[in-house]
C-alpha cells in the first residue's frame, strides 16, 4: 500500500509584480505536483507558468473550488489515499484562508494526511504589520454583509468591540465594492477612531496608511477595484 499523499498550500502573489515575495523553496515542490485544487483555472495555469515556464500545464490536473463550486473532497480523500499529493492555490495569498481551501484541509486531517502550509505573502498580516494599530489582539471577519443596513450595523459592533477589547479589527470587501465601504465606514465610525486603508500590497502602487476617521473624511483615496484591506481600531 502506498503511503498517504500530502497536502501543500501553495501561496500566491498578491501582485503580478510580485514574484519576488515568493520563497525558491515553493516552486521546488510545484514543481513534483501533478494535482492542484484552483479557484480559477486560468490565473493558477498563468501563476504556475510564472513559477517555471517548464511546467507542462496540460498534464495537470486542475480541479475547481470556489463560491460557486466546492471542492470535491471525496475526491481529494481518493487521491490522498492512493499516495497522490495535492496542492491547493488561492487566487492570491495564502491559501485557505478567506477561501475554500480550508475543505480540503479539513479532508486531509480527517483521513491523517500531511498537510503542509508554505511560506509566501498574506495581506491580512502585511497590513497589520504596516498599520500600527494592536497587532497582539486582533481579529479577522472576512466580508462585511453586502446589504447596507446589516453592513453599517456590523460596522457599529466591530468599533465598539474595538473599544472595549483593544482589538484590531481586519476585514476585506469585494474590490469593485470598496468605495463604498469607504463611505460606510466614515460616516458611522467616531472621529478619533483609526483606520488604515492598505491598498494593492506588493505593487508598485502599493498604498497603506492610518488615519483618524475625521482625517479620513478631508481627503478620500480611490479604492475601486484595487485587492485593499481594512484595518478599524477604536482602543
Amino acid at each position: 500500500m502506498s503511503a498517504i499523499g500530502k497536502v501543500y498550500l501553495v501561496p500566491t502573489v498578491l501582485s503580478p509584480d510580485a514574484l519576488f515575495s515568493i520563497p525558491a523553496y515553493v516552486t521546488a515542490i510545484v514543481q513534483q505536483l501533478t494535482v492542484f485544487y484552483v479557484e480559477n483555472e486560468r490565473t493558477a495555469r498563468r501563476y504556475l507558468k510564472a513559477l517555471d515556464r517548464n511546467i507542462n500545464i496540460d498534464a495537470l490536473q486542475l480541479l475547481l473550488m470556489n463560491e460557486n463550486q466546492p471542492p470535491d473532497v471525496t475526491l481529494a480523500k481518493k487521491l490522498l489515499k492512493e499516495g497522490k499529493d495535492i496542492g491547493i492555490l488561492s487566487e492570491a495569498g495564502c491559501p485557505a484562508i478567506a477561501d475554500p481551501g480550508h475543505l480540503i484541509v479539513q479532508a486531509a486531517h480527517s483521513i491523517d494526511a500531511p498537510v503542509i502550509p508554505m511560506i509566501g505573502p498574506n495581506s491580512m498580516l502585511l497590513a497589520l504589520m504596516a498599520s500600527g494599530m494592536n497587532g497582539q489582539n486582533f481579529q479577522f471577519v472576512g466580508y462585511l454583509p453586502i446589504k447596507p443596513p446589516e453592513r453599517i450595523r456590523f460596522i457599529k459592533e466591530l468599533e465598539q468591540q474595538s473599544q472595549q477589547k483593544q482589538q484590531t479589527q481586519l476585514f476585506i470587501e469585494t474590490p469593485y465594492r470598496n468605495n463604498q465601504l469607504l463611505k460606510d465606514i466614515l460616516d458611522n465610525c467616531k472621529d478619533h477612531t483609526q483606520l488604515c486603508i492598505a491598498a494593492d500590497i506588493t505593487a508598485p502602487t502599493e498604498y497603506i496608511k492610518t488615519r483618524s476617521v475625521k482625517e479620513w473624511r478631508k481627503a478620500l483615496p480611490e479604492l475601486h477595484k484595487r485587492p485593499a484591506i481594512f484595518l478599524l481600531y477604536a482602543g
